[in-house]
């Protein structure tokens, strides 16, 4: 069902500015056990008024937990949960400046859509509610639709109209609770691109959960990245993917190829790594701990950062890349691009992503070949951590 938040006066359509309703969320030392069990330790999270905010992590981690928390449907083992200047860890869900749309939708069947977007302004007393379910229609792109059924919408048709139902309420938050984690794939993406396109027209808070990473990285502002219970790492999607600060977050947050290291030096700005018998550089500023010469610590790039060539070309590498030779194990062609595995004596399954451009019918498994990138898109990890955290297989 979608929560309701607490009432409001009569109003037109368009009178009020939620961005203006002091929509920022802060959780300070909030946790949850369960007895013996530590869903959420204490976590301290401000969530900036007005942003599109992702809960990123996989099942279990306590990301449903903390959103719960918040909407007031889980009372926290600790800590405090404040929207704007109020306190609302006591209050009752329905006391609360938010509205939560859930994963199933929970449309009412017998009423039509324009019913269902008006439900909570006539729960609540509201005598004119033409001009403001108009307005949410309008702004779900669902005003041709008003008076038919849920039965006969798409899975993201039905969406929609949850998301309208719940901003006709003006809720200072909205949470997200896996809400296209029913959906295929291809209107799944549609849908990430609606509901971004949404959030930054009405410019409330939403708050994001979801497993699925292309979907944070896609629509939210900033992720908080979540394992067992604790925040492993927050960000922007883009200084989380690539700049991240553990195993777990470069294996969890797209794909990285992690490779066991020695510092062998300093040049300039770089470090110089031993991986074998062969080097490699790195920017000194993108390796997260701080290391000295002898020190082992974990290499990683990204399998779209790395260019394959067959050995025999080997000489066509610019000097000044970082080089590794192997053997192709496997080939996966994915349409746009096609999927290398690659056998090396430093790194077993090494991942490289290369663009189907001009496809060389050379690369195929058993094939000897370089791997060459640029030292500027490697990145340095604490070698102490486990290689494979985060990992979906793992």
């Amino acid at each position: 069902m979608t929560q309701q938040t607490a009432p409001l006066a009569d109003e037109p359509a368009g009178a009020r500015n939620p961005a203006s309703a002091g929509g920022a969320v802060t959780l300070t030392g909030l946790g949850k056990e369960y007895g013996d069990f530590t869903a959420v330790h204490p976590l301290d999270l401000t969530i900036p008024e007005g942003s599109f905010f992702a809960l990123l992590g996989a099942s279990g981690c306590g990301k449903t937990t903390t959103l719960r928390m918040i909407a007031g449907l889980e009372d926290p083992s600790g800590g405090t949960v404040r929207i704007g200047d109020q306190d609302v860890t006591g209050l009752p869900p329905y006391k609360r400046p938010v509205n939560t749309v859930f994963q199933n939708y929970a449309l009412f069947p017998h009423l039509d859509i324009y019913e269902n977007v008006a439900f909570g302004l006539r729960r609540r007393g509201v005598k004119s509610v033409k001009g403001q379910v108009e307005e949410m229609l309008e702004l779900v792109e669902l005003g041709h639709l008003a008076r038919r059924k849920p039965h006969q919408l798409s899975g993201g048709q039905q969406q929609r109209v949850a998301v309208a139902r719940a901003l006709i309420n003006h809720p200072k938050v909205l949470l997200l609770d896996e809400p296209l984690g029913a959906l295929d794939l291809k209107l799944r993406r549609q849908m990430q691109l609606e509901l971004k396109r949404i959030q930054t027209e009405v410019g409330i808070t939403f708050v994001h959960v979801t497993h699925d990473q292309e979907e944070a990285m896609t629509m939210a502002d900033t992720i908080a990245v979540m394992n067992a219970g604790r925040i492993e790492q927050l960000g922007a999607p883009t200084d989380l993917y690539e700049n991240p600060r553990t195993t777990f977050v470069a294996n969890f947050l797209g794909q990285s190829n992690l490779i066991e290291a020695q510092v062998a030096g300093t040049s300039g700005d770089d470090l110089l790594l031993s991986v074998g018998d062969g080097r490699l550089a790195m920017p000194t500023a993108r390796c997260v701990p701080s290391v000295r010469a002898g020190d082992k610590l974990l290499a990683g790039v990204r399998p779209e950062k790395i260019s394959i060539v067959h050995a025999d070309d080997a000489a066509e590498v610019p000097e000044g890349r970082n080089k590794i030779t192997g053997r192709i194990v496997d080939a996966s062609f994915i349409g746009v691009s096609t999927q290398y595995v690659v056998n090396s004596p430093w790194c077993p399954e090494l991942a490289v992503f290369a663009q189907n451009v001009e496809r060389d019918g050379r690369l195929v498994p058993g094939a000897e070949v370089v791997l060459h990138w640029s030292p500027a898109h490697t990145f340095g990890l604490d070698a102490a951590q486990d290689i494979e955290a985060g990992e979906v297989n793992a």
